[in-house]
């Protein structure tokens, strides 16, 4: 099996329309703003999250963040999201990672897969503490946090969700 995590591309806004169809609108806090967009939009969504990579055309409040693809086998099967810093907002609620898998192909630990390969590239990137964020009551993704070496760091309720707080040193990876 052979699985490898790439920055979106648009070169690959064709053959990911669908993949990103796929994935929940939103579900944990997390949000696929690509869901329910034409192929146009979507083409321009791959644009501005490739922007957003390089730090271009943020709006207000935004920070420069990668949106990857998780291939298995040449199939998108997750997309993950590495915020490259935090500002006081996302240190409070949002932190470095967010990350979907696809549901057909969850409890296959392509989660555990994804969070790893995302916090190598944070390593990679010079991140040396990376925050993640999951509500409480989604345990496989706290699970995974626990699993990949997150110390978890409180417990808060956050707009109306307990939500934990895990920290992870790229330096012991």
């Amino acid at each position: 099996m052979q699985i490898e995590l790439k920055p979106l591309q648009l070169s690959d806004a064709d053959t990911l329309y669908d993949f990103f169809q796929k994935l929940p609108a939103s579900e944990n806090g997390k949000l696929n703003r690509a869901h329910g967009l034409s192929r146009e939009e979507f083409a321009n969504w791959v644009r501005k999250e490739i922007d957003a990579s390089k730090g271009k055309n943020l709006r207000e409040g935004y920070v420069p963040g990668t949106t990857f693809v998780m291939y298995v086998d040449g199939i998108p099967v997750g997309v993950s999201n590495l915020r490259h810093y935090l500002n006081a907002k996302l240190e409070k609620n949002g932190g470095h990672i967010g990350a979907h898998i696809l549901p057909e192909y969850r409890g296959r630990g392509y989660g555990n897969i994804i969070k790893f390969k995302t916090l190598k590239k944070a390593k990679e990137m010079g991140i040396k503490r990376v925050l993640t964020f999951n509500y409480d009551d989604n345990v496989p993704a706290w699970r995974t946090s626990e699993k990949m070496g997150g110390k978890l760091d409180s417990i808060n309720i956050i707009n109306g969700v307990k939500v934990r707080k895990y920290v992870f040193d790229t330096s012991k990876l």
